[in-house]
């Protein structure tokens, strides 16, 4: 399809309360959104997540990489990539043509060739025709008793899988007062965002056992560690930073680093990367943090994923109800969380729709 604008606009959005990792504290998210327009005045959608916090990019050098789509007379995934874009930048360009694809879709009488046959529409329809996804809670570290009972006001509204974010604080704490205030039918996983040694996470482990943890995430840092460390603990454990291509996860694979790995899109490169790499590792999604359409678009993989005949993909909660950590937002109409479900919007592509006043609110 041929481009008659590209739009780049840096915006933040604030956090209820600071998030607190690991890896340091977040007032709010810094965010790229793209709107690309084609020759049909068709508007599509994607955003890019800089993970400059994880050693990724910076917000200007996105801005400045997505910006250079201008040059591009046709919008197609050779054409992308035959660009030097970082993934952050690439994943809100392929998404962007997905979302015009799907948008174009609706408005055409006919199925683009290949679909019709049975088989769903591409956007947001299909997918709230087959239901929401299952999300679990996350919990910003603090002190255990604060974090039980934000645990408790995430359960109330329907969540059963609860994520912990651990290494800035009284671990083990944290996790007894969670899985007491939860009871021992709800799942509980932690996430260090890489800031232990093996010892150090072993020894953690080793005391969150009796807390019946179903995954640890990044643990440890490299894939190296993990696999050492998978031979200490009898605790699932999931990449996260260590997998963010499909060489990776070869690799986490061939060397039995990890159970599962979550996958991020702007850490990935976008959705056709995110699918793939869960065809090497069982994955679950998660948010970087992503404004409203990151998190469609990483909803529409995640449903992706759940329409398989792989059974290891429906046990696992996706990462994706961090909206909820927001004081704000840019969107009109976006993904709605319900009984601990993500719902999509129900227009076409991503179902997406930005509100105009509060996108100039927080443009950067």
């Amino acid at each position: 399809m041929r481009l008659t604008s590209v739009e780049v606009i840096p915006y933040a959005l604030p956090f209820r309360r600071p998030y607190v990792t690991a890896r340091g504290r977040l007032e709010q998210r810094e965010m790229v959104l793209l709107r690309l327009r084609d020759e049909d005045g068709l508007v599509g959608l994607g955003e890019a997540v800089p993970l400059s916090l994880r050693g990724g990019v910076g917000l200007a050098e996105v801005v400045a990489e997505l910006e250079a789509l201008s040059e591009l007379e046709k919008l197609e995934e050779a054409a992308i990539r035959e660009l030097v874009l970082s993934a952050p930048a690439r994943c809100a360009a392929l998404t962007a043509l997905l979302d015009l694809r799907g948008r174009a879709a609706a408005r055409s009488p006919f199925p683009p060739p290949g679909e019709g046959n049975g088989d769903h529409p591409p956007g947001s329809e299909a997918m709230a025709a087959a239901g929401g996804v299952a999300c679990n809670a996350t919990l910003i570290a603090g002190e255990p008793a604060a974090v039980a009972a934000d645990a408790e006001r995430w359960a109330a509204e329907g969540f059963s899988t609860f994520k912990l974010k651990l290494g800035a604080g009284d671990d083990v704490g944290q996790v007894e007062a969670v899985r007491e205030a939860v009871g021992p039918a709800a799942r509980i996983r932690v996430d260090a965002n890489a800031s232990w040694d093996v010892e150090t996470a072993s020894r953690v482990l080793a005391e969150l056992e009796p807390f019946s943890i179903e995954l640890a995430e990044q643990p440890v840092e490299t894939l190296e560690q993990l696999a050492e460390l998978a031979q200490r603990t009898s605790i699932p454990l999931a990449a996260d930073e260590s997998v963010a291509s499909l060489e990776e996860a070869e690799r986490a694979v061939t060397r039995g680093a990890c159970a599962y790995t979550g996958i991020k899109l702007s850490k990935v490169g976008g959705p056709e990367q995110a699918v793939e790499i869960a065809d090497l590792l069982p994955a679950y999604l998660s948010s970087a943090l992503d404004g409203p359409v990151g998190i469609a678009a990483a909803a529409q993989v995640a449903q992706t994923l759940h329409e398989s005949d792989r059974p290891e993909r429906l046990e696992l909660a996706h990462g994706l109800a961090t909206q909820r950590l927001f004081a704000s937002t840019i969107a009109a109409v976006e993904c709605e969380l319900r009984d601990g479900m993500l719902h999509p919007p129900a227009g076409p592509g991503l179902g997406v729709e930005i509100d105009e006043d509060a996108l100039r609110a927080h443009r950067l």
